[in-house]
């Protein structure tokens, strides 16, 4: 019960995930509506897409990586920027995300992706902002700080997003990711000085 009242936002995200999914991975045609497809976007101008398809997951386990890194990062997020400030970050960093791959892939009519992993992007480049030092593990063995991580991610995403042929949205990462950086920023303005100060007396 205290989990529901500290950081209820990332519990109903996840919910709203774990169902839209399930359902969807019984309804082949539930799935094609709200997935992301550029054609039906272009053609039909069907935008809800934008937003429906960060809700549903190729598997069970897709959802669980995803759900996963919004259980660990999020609720730690939430009680740092509220609620509010939390859905915010979360909300424009699924648009960012699927934005910026709209942009890349808008020439390749086919093109179809799903998953939250472009909002979750963006909660753990917020993370990595607040708390740059937080000792996360790389492959669940390799000790790293967030601030490497986070800008690791940034870089190596940017590399992947320009192969055409990829099964995994490293676009919608990236547009993601570096939505919820700015986010974050404007959020708490404090929090680049913040950054800058602990890395300043890391090296100094």
């Amino acid at each position: 019960m205290d989990a529901v009242q500290v950081y209820p936002a990332t519990l109903v995200l996840i919910a709203m995930n774990v169902i839209v999914s399930v359902v969807a991975f019984n309804n082949p045609e539930f799935f094609d509506r709200y997935s992301f497809w550029i054609n039906p976007i272009r053609q039909g101008e069907e935008w809800h897409r934008f937003v429906t398809s960060a809700f549903l997951h190729v598997n069970g386990l897709h959802l669980f990586i995803n759900m996963y890194v919004l259980y660990m990062f999020g609720q730690i997020l939430e009680a740092h920027v509220g609620s509010g400030g939390f859905l915010i970050l979360y909300a424009a960093s699924l648009l960012g995300g699927n934005v910026w791959e709209y942009a890349d892939k808008r020439n390749q009519p086919g093109y179809r992706s799903v998953g939250a992993s472009g909002a979750t992007s963006g909660v753990i480049s917020g993370f990595c902002l607040f708390y740059p030092f937080a000792t996360l593990y790389l492959f669940f063995a390799i000790p790293i700080w967030a601030i490497v991580f986070g800008a690791g991610f940034i870089i190596v995403s940017f590399i992947l997003s320009q192969r055409d042929q990829t099964m995994v949205a490293h676009g919608a990462h990236l547009g993601g990711a570096l939505t919820g950086l700015v986010i974050a920023m404007l959020l708490r303005p404090e929090a680049w000085r913040q950054m800058i100060d602990q890395v300043a007396s890391r090296i100094g």
